[in-house]
């Protein structure tokens, strides 16, 4: 259905003329005849409006189809860096109606976090950057402080960085799944952060009777680093490389195992070994991991570069060109290249 016979469909449906609904959005009823004959459409500026007017969302007035407009969510959250009020709620108000009528589905729900926590990312970007400004201003506000350290995740009080509400639900969902591996690799991050690395061992345990995968072999030589056993991690980690060297999972975690360690070198090796043993379409966080170490060592030149790749890869592999998926790497490079030129 065209959205000219959309308008008309749910104008009879209201039980309004073209000459009443014309009224009230301000427009000619010649305007109002020509949508619903399909000689011309609502300028877009009148979507929010004319959606209001009929009781639909701008989505159902284009009678996009449920996948449609989860996709178009998707496609939203990868585009755009910050969304408008308008949006979020018409999204959120879709995916929660959809998860009610879907009691079986998680993904309407999964959908609805994700962009939750997207606003969640903008507003906190925002919050750094007002932090920041103020002390700029003045160093010594100490709340100021706080604030920027919880927009941006730094260090604070072990009270609020511990994960024991993460890590009790995890538990709670391998209680009811303990065949499934993937709670598990969630949980054991958090236990090993925590440096809870009994309970890690336990879980570790049920996790190699599953998993044929190179994760248990990985997990165990981060619970050994964790506990300041370098010869048992190091042995952990030669495993992992000798037994899965084809596999890109493995090389980008075993980054991830550097790079928070600090061996910046070889954590560069293994992402840029996650790039080259990938076929396309190429997951990207290995430029962006390097791109970041570069920075942290001063190699601004190598940070560019990383980052140029990593649009150049988003342009080949998955035919993205514009957007918030691109647009965060520009501005990263603007940021850089001011920096390199101070």
């Amino acid at each position: 259905m065209d959205i000219g016979k959309q308008i008309r469909a749910l104008r009879i449906r209201r039980g309004v003329t073209q000459e009443a609904m014309a009224g009230q959005l301000g427009v000619s009823a010649q305007a109002v005849s020509k949508w619903e004959r399909g000689a011309a459409a609502p300028d877009i500026g009148m979507l929010p409006a004319l959606s209001v007017y009929l009781g639909v969302s701008i989505d159902e007035l284009f009678s996009l189809s449920e996948d449609a407009r989860m996709e178009r969510i998707q496609n939203m959250l990868w585009d755009k860096r910050a969304l408008s009020a308008a949006e979020a709620e018409d999204a959120r108000a879709f995916l929660l109606d959809k998860a009610r009528r879907e009691p079986l589905s998680g993904e309407p729900l999964a959908l609805l976090a994700d962009m939750e926590n997207h606003i969640a990312r903008s507003h906190r970007a925002a919050a750094a950057e007002h932090a920041m400004e103020a002390l700029r201003r003045d160093h010594t506000l100490k709340h100021a402080h706080g604030e920027l350290t919880e927009a941006m995740g730094g260090a604070a009080d072990w009270c609020v960085r511990e994960h024991s509400g993460l890590i009790g639900f995890y538990e709670e969902l391998i209680a009811g799944c303990p065949s499934e591996p993937r709670p598990y690799w969630f949980l054991l991050d958090q236990l090993i952060e925590d440096g809870r690395l009994a309970e890690a061992r336990t879980y570790l345990d049920a996790l190699a009777r599953i998993d044929e995968s190179y994760r248990p072999t990985l997990y165990r030589g981060r619970i050994a680093a964790r506990a300041g056993q370098r010869e048992q991690a190091e042995e952990a980690f030669r495993q992992v490389q000798e037994r899965w060297p084809e596999d890109w999972r493995a090389a980008f975690d075993m980054g991830d195992v550097m790079a928070r360690a600090g061996e910046y070198e070889r954590a560069k090796t293994f992402y840029r070994a996650s790039m080259q043993l990938q076929s396309p379409p190429r997951y990207t966080d290995g430029l962006t991991s390097i791109s970041l170490i570069c920075q942290i060592e001063g190699d601004l030149d190598g940070a560019i570069a990383a980052a140029e790749e990593e649009i150049a890869v988003l342009a080949a592999d998955w035919g993205t060109t514009a957007g918030e998926s691109v647009d965060q790497h520009r501005r990263r490079i603007a940021r850089l290249r001011e920096k390199k030129n101070s």
